[in-house]
């Protein structure tokens, strides 16, 4: 226990009392760690956590200050700030995780796709499978006159984002979106059309017939393998590895008036986020085992635990190691980029959510609008000044600019340079350049 009084020139949190929500996904681990292991109370702050039926919900509890802040899609606040959808100025001063999601087909657009993938020695699937190996079928269901529907979670999810990049990326096209026009669907000129179904929904309207895959985070790719009614075929950490994935989110006013308050609940969750990754991922057990609580995830202990300690399974049996499936605090994964933010700014503007061209410029000025890595950085030092995470653990605070080297772990191999989005989304052959709008 630390005690408030060790740090108390950080000034004693003008808001003690706080409400913070989530949905029921491991992701959200940080603040569950932070709860059941003291450290939002070593920061003198007493917190109910709440799950929330779905991200607009939560969203809208955040702005209308039912919910003093909540466990977010890295889109949220983004989406927000810019207007498109619920208006309203969010920010974020801590990146809750990377990784974390995977896209999962039925058995029956498996069994179709498997001739077009190239096997290993042993007979299993070479990784990472591509979009390619569902062109085919997508092709054959539109000859047939039937539509290829996909779920992902949320219009400004990653998931969106990321089903959007594998599928563009095998010359499969998403659609887009016109909301100028006044179409949200994100269906225009599509060849697979998208749509939203709630996280926990994902594999029962799989079984049910009504999508044909999705893009959803843990453990409801896993529970599609348990449940055997399908098979997750490539995990974002293949699309783009070591992706930003969830953020905690806060209004810029609750920052405003309650700086303190801001600066320890971003401690609280650094440290959570830390003992999550500590000693190579000794403490995921603990963490599984607390999240199969039914009042954090609720998911069985063994489905959490196929992708939360460093393994995952695809097709049933198939299970490989992939240890920096849920990042919480390695690589910088608590600190809050900017050139992350751009890079949902620049899918955006891709697929049409924001219909006009922007320069450059506009893309580094509404991230850091958002992205909040000077609130970090004070949480940052006060820890170090604390002895509670050495400087080592951290971004150098003197030298960092909040844009990540040019990035060259992508499926399809294209560069991104967060200081360049324009030159990034002309990159890409298919999806909205600069200059064009529908």
């Amino acid at each position: 226990m630390v005690s408030i009084g060790a740090q108390a020139e950080l000034g004693y949190p003008e808001k003690e009392e706080l409400k913070f929500g989530f949905i029921k996904l491991t992701d959200m681990a940080p603040i569950a760690i932070a709860y059941e292991k003291g450290y939002f109370e070593d920061e003198g702050l007493y917190v109910t956590i709440e799950a929330q039926a779905n991200w607009k919900v939560l969203l809208d509890g955040v702005i209308d200050g039912r919910l003093d802040g909540a466990h977010m899609l890295a889109g949220q606040p983004i989406a927000a700030t810019i207007g498109y959808g619920t208006e309203a100025h969010i920010i974020t001063p801590f990146s809750m995780d990377l990784n974390g999601n995977a896209i999962t087909v039925s058995n029956d657009v498996w069994a179709k796709m498997k001739p077009n993938i190239a096997k290993q020695a042993d007979g299993k699937p070479v990784h990472p499978i591509k979009a390619d190996a569902l062109k085919p079928v997508v092709d054959s269901y539109t000859q047939a006159g039937k539509p290829f529907n996909m779920g992902m979670v949320f219009p400004v999810s990653t998931h969106n984002y990321e089903l959007r990049y594998w599928l563009a990326a095998g010359g499969i096209h998403p659609g887009y979106y016109a909301p100028h026009k006044g179409d949200t669907s994100g269906q225009i000129d599509a060849q697979a059309l998208l749509s939203v179904t709630p996280p926990p929904q994902m594999p029962s309207t799989l079984e049910a017939g009504t999508i044909y895959g999705y893009c959803v985070g843990e453990p409801w790719n896993q529970q599609a393998v348990f449940k055997g009614i399908g098979v997750p075929v490539v995990t974002d950490y293949e699309i783009w590895k070591d992706n930003p994935e969830k953020v905690f989110g806060i209004t810029a006013e609750f920052a405003e008036k309650y700086p303190n308050t801001t600066i320890r609940l971003t401690r609280a969750l650094i440290r959570a986020a830390k003992w999550l990754d500590d000693n190579n991922n000794a403490n995921r057990p603990e963490a599984v085992k607390i999240l199969s609580q039914s009042n954090y995830v609720g998911a069985d202990y063994d489905v959490i635990a196929n992708s939360m300690t460093g393994t995952f399974e695809y097709e049933k049996g198939d299970k490989r190691s992939v240890p920096d499936f849920n990042v919480f605090f390695r690589h910088n994964a608590t600190y809050p980029y900017y050139s992350d933010a751009i890079w949902y700014l620049t899918q955006m503007r891709r697929w049409g959510q924001i219909a006009e061209d922007k320069p450059d410029t506009w893309y580094k000025d509404v991230a850091a609008k958002v992205y909040r890595p000077d609130i970090y950085a004070k949480a940052a030092k006060s820890l170090i000044a604390d002895k509670l995470i050495s400087a080592e653990s951290f971004p150098n605070f003197e030298t960092e600019t909040g844009f990540k080297q040019p990035q060259t772990h992508f499926i399809d191999d294209i560069v991104y340079d967060g200081s360049k989005p324009n030159a990034y989304i002309n990159s890409f052959a298919i999806g909205l350049k600069q200059g064009e709008r529908l």
